[in-house]
Parts: C-alpha cells; sequence; structure tokens
C-alpha cells in the first residue's frame, strides 16, 4: 500500500483555537477523550475504494473491522472470525465467525455479509488495491457463522491480508457510501468531518464490548509541517502523533518528562518510484544510472535525520526471506555517467521529480534532486498535493520520478501488475514470485523470495532507498500504544488514560 495523503494544514495556526490554557485543556480531556495528530487527510473513509494508508489509519479496527486482527508485533488473531481452520494443502480456509455482532446501522454481521464483502473486493468494477488477492479465492457462506474461502493458488500470507484494511467487512445496504457516511462493526463511529482541519470518532454504543471502550471521543487533526507537529506536541494540542516528523526535534521530547517516545520498527520501503513506461526510463541502463547516482546514507540523513536502514530492493531486513542487495547498485556517480552513455542518452536529461507532501519525500526529494544533477540528470521538482499524485486507480502515471513510502508489509506482487503506477512489466520475476507463492515448503519459498528481490535489483525497477525507523510522541499517561507498526493503523478501543 502507498503512504498517500493530501497536503493539510501546515502550522500550528490552522489547529482549531482553544479557549482554554494548553495545560488545562490536556488534563479536562484526558479521562476519555484523544487528540491524535496525523500528516496528511484521507481523501475518503473507505479503504476498499482507494488506496491510502491514512485511510486505514483513521478506521481501522476503528469504524470498520476484519475477520483477523494484526497486532503490534506482527501476530494474527481473531477479531470478528472466532477461529479458523486450514486444510491440509493450505487452499481451503473455514472461519467460525462472532455471533450477535451487528453494524452501526442496525443489519446484523453474518456469513453472507463477509460473502458480499469479498465478493465485491474481487468484482470488475473493483477499485480494491488488492483485488487480485480477492480474485484467488472463492467465498462460500456454509450458514449463518460459516464461511470458507477455497483458493486457487496457495497464499501463504492469507490470514495476515485478511486483517488488513481492503479487507474490511461492509455491510450491502451501505457499502457504496462508505466513503463519507462509513458504516463498520467496530466500536467507533463517524461523527463529523470537517474537511481540511479534522475528523472526529465518538464511541459507538451499540458495539458488543462497549463497556471496556474508554476512550469516549477521539479526533484526528491534520498536521504536515514537522515544526508545526512539535508545536502542536508541545503545547499539549495533540495527544498522540504516530510516525511524527519530529527527528529534529527529538531533544526536546526526550527532555520533557510529560512524553513517551516510541521507536517503531516498520516493514516501510522507501523508493525512488521510477515511471518504467517512460523513456528512456524503460531502459534498464537509464535506471541503473539513476540508482548509481543516489547515496542512499545521505538520502536517509536528510529526509529521515539518520533514523533508517538502507535497503537494495522492495523488501526490508525484518522481513522473512530476506536477502542483502545493496550492493547491486552502489553509489557509483562515474559509473551512472558510463550507462547513461552506454544507453545513447543526450545530456543534460530533463526529468520530472513528482513529490507528495510527506517531509519524507519533500526533504529526501530536494537531495535526490541534487545527486541527480552531478550525473547530469536535471530532476525538476513538482510538489503536489496526494489528490493530485494519485488521480489513477493504481497511482497517477503521468511523471517520471516520485519519492514514496510503501507500507505494506506483502507487497512485492505489485510487481507482477503491468498496470500499477510504476509500469514495471518482467516475466522472469512474475515466474519466480509465482513459484513463491505457492511453494509448499518454507524453505524453498524464502529461498524463491530473495530471487525475487535480486531480480528487481537488477532490473533497477525502482532505486530502493531505506527502511524508515518511525517514531511515535505521545502524553506519558496514554497506554495501549503499539510498540512496532507492522500495518498503519490506530487500534484506539485499545487505549486508555492511566
Amino acid at each position: 500500500m502507498l503512504h498517500r495523503r493530501t497536503l493539510l494544514a501546515t502550522g500550528a495556526a490552522a489547529l482549531a483555537p482553544l479557549v482554554l490554557p494548553t495545560g488545562a485543556l490536556a488534563q479536562a480531556r484526558r479521562k476519555d477523550t484523544l487528540v491524535l495528530g496525523l500528516t496528511l487527510e484521507p481523501t475518503g473513509l473507505d479503504p476498499t475504494a482507494k488506496a491510502g494508508a491514512e485511510i486505514a489509519e483513521v478506521v481501522l479496527y476503528n469504524v470498520f473491522e476484519t475477520l483477523t486482527r494484526i497486532n503490534s508485533d506482527g501476530s494474527v488473531t481473531p477479531l470478528l472470525a472466532e477461529s479458523w481452520e486450514v486444510s491440509p494443502d493450505l487452499r481451503t480456509y473455514t472461519f467460525r465467525l462472532r455471533r450477535g455482532v451487528k453494524f452501526q446501522n442496525g443489519e446484523a454481521f453474518d456469513a453472507n455479509t463477509v460473502k458480499f464483502s469479498f465478493d465485491r473486493a474481487s468484482a470488475a468494477n473493483s477499485t480494491n488495491k488488492d483485488k487480485r488477492f480477492f480474485a484467488n479465492f472463492t467465498t462460500q457462506a456454509l450458514d449463518a457463522n460459516t464461511v470458507v474461502l477455497i483458493a486457487k493458488e496457495i497464499e501463504p500470507d492469507l490470514l495476515f491480508q485478511l486483517g488488513q484494511a481492503s479487507a474490511i467487512v461492509v455491510e450491502p445496504k451501505s457499502a457504496e457510501g462508505n466513503a463519507t457516511r462509513p458504516v463498520g462493526t467496530g466500536p467507533y463511529r463517524l461523527e463529523n468531518w470537517a474537511k481540511g482541519s479534522s475528523i472526529v470518532l465518538a464511541k459507538w454504543d451499540g458495539y458488543r464490548h462497549a463497556d471496556a471502550v474508554q476512550i469516549r471521543r477521539a479526533s484526528f487533526r491534520f498536521v504536515s509541517e514537522p515544526a508545526a507537529q512539535t508545536t502542536a506536541l508541545l503545547s499539549n494540542d495533540i495527544d498522540l502523533f504516530p510516525h511524527a516528523s519530529v527527528s529534529r526535534s527529538l531533544s526536546q521530547f526526550q527532555n520533557d518528562k510529560r512524553f513517551q517516545i516510541l521507536f517503531n520498527a516498520s516493514r516501510g520501503k522507501s523508493i525512488l518510484a521510477i515511471n518504467n513506461k517512460r523513456k528512456p526510463l524503460d531502459d534498464v541502463r537509464v535506471r541503473r544510472a539513476i540508482a548509481a547516482a543516489i547515496d542512499r546514507k545521505a538520502v536517509i540523513d536528510a529526509a529521515m535525520d539518520g533514523r533508517g536502514i538502507p535497503i537494495g530492493s522492495h523488501y526490508v531486513p525484518t522481513a522473512p526471506g530476506y536477502i542483502d542487495t545493496t550492493g547491486i547498485n552502489p553509489y557509483d556517480p562515474a559509473k551512472a555517467k558510463r550507462l547513461l552513455a552506454e544507453a545513447g542518452v543526450k545530456l543534460p536529461l530533463q526529468l520530472d521529480l513528482v513529490l507528495p507532501p510527506p517531509p519524507y519525500a519533500r526533504q529526501g526529494g530536494e537531495l535526490i534532486a541534487a545527486q541527480l544533477a552531478q550525473v547530469g540528470i536535471v530532476a525538476k521538482i513538482q510538489n503536489v498535493e496526494w489528490a493530485q499524485w494519485i488521480s489513477g486507480t493504481y497511482g497517477n502515471k503521468n511523471y517520471d520520478l516520485s519519492v514514496i513510502l510503501h507500507v505494506e508489509p506483502f507487497d512485492l506482487v505489485n510487481y507482477t501488475r503491468p498496470e500499477y503506477y510504476w509500469g514495471y512489466q518482467s516475466a522472469k520475476f512474475n515466474e519466480v514470485f509465482e513459484k513463491a507463492r505457492n511453494a509448499p515448503r518454507e524453505a524453498d519459498r524464502l529461498r524463491l523470495l530473495g530471487e525475487a528481490q535480486r531480480i528487481l535489483a537488477e532490473d533497477s525497477a525502482n532505486v530502493f532507498l531505506y527502511q524508515p525507523q518511525l517514531i511515535t510522541i505521545a502524553a506519558r499517561g496514554l497506554r495501549g500504544l503499539w510498540k512496532d507498526a507492522p500495518i498503519f493503523a490506530n487500534d484506539i478501543a485499545a487505549m486508555s488514560w492511566a
């Protein structure tokens, strides 16, 4: 999934004015309310319609629920499904559903709503980012409380993927309105969305475990600029800022007893995306030249203040089957110039570098443009809002280069999709990836995943930059926070004030 969003409030002044002194306000709200900060605003609230990670940050496990739940350590536990059984050939999954669950409009949750949701996700007109995942299996409702998924091909990460935002269970009558009027089975309902300012979720009293939910109201406020994020936190205007862009002001929080700091491991991959469909970027020598022109360590310093691990393919060291491919395309400006000459590229080569709003893109993008200039590539920076960038089904194709953070743990499959925004196509990669998905032995699967990583690196499908270390800043008394971030989600019902 892309880390996709819209440019919004850029300063502390963009936050709603407060009447009480900040300290008094914080004390007044900390019994049962919470204010969260997010870098960017969702373009809608239906994660099955658009691919933005910021949508899941608001609604996943809060408004909408899934059959399984992904936890901070990456483990998978029951949610709407109480239990499941897997056939010996790993192709048939039988789920026993939780009884007595209702949607927020009063309709019942049952096997038919699960079937509707998954059939809808795989339908011809579906815009679900994981449409191909859902098309890999058929869904059968055996009875009101039993669902069977029969996979055409083995999907080793199926239980994990069923806990992601694209796999939410929706109510048929309200499904088409979920972008602005979301209806789920979760502990919170949408109370208000002031576009450009905030989204407010209120506790739903009809939730099956409503008595255990301690946060009555949660407000999401959108602050894109790092300095404004720091100001909002220090002034107690925001209680919790997951993956905040505050590296350069971190000492202010480390020396302030009002705050707790969590350094979150993630499966995110920051890349310099290359439009493989455009000339001369369709020439592997040009893509390799771009990769050779980029000093990953310097980009990490510029974009993340040094908090990142270099990667050489679309995979991170904490993922199973990882191999180190950083040596395939090392920083070598002289080699970059030779490759451009071999490809017959007339210098200077003019390319558009389209940068979405997050600081990692804007700060890293400026350095990348400077590095490319050293080898004769003039990268013209275009700063755009996320809604402008993601104007196509799988992302905007009207670009040459872009800096994007992909946050999904298992997304190598995107390289088998020629329609995806980077337009990469490789029969060799497709063959290896399919073998990996269907390998009966874990050792074979991991070996093949390593081979797939190597192919992407050798093809320079994109310039693979780093795995980020995320920073969460929270008020000292807030409990129930995730230690790590295998996916981007804020499970508000698990939080409480000490």
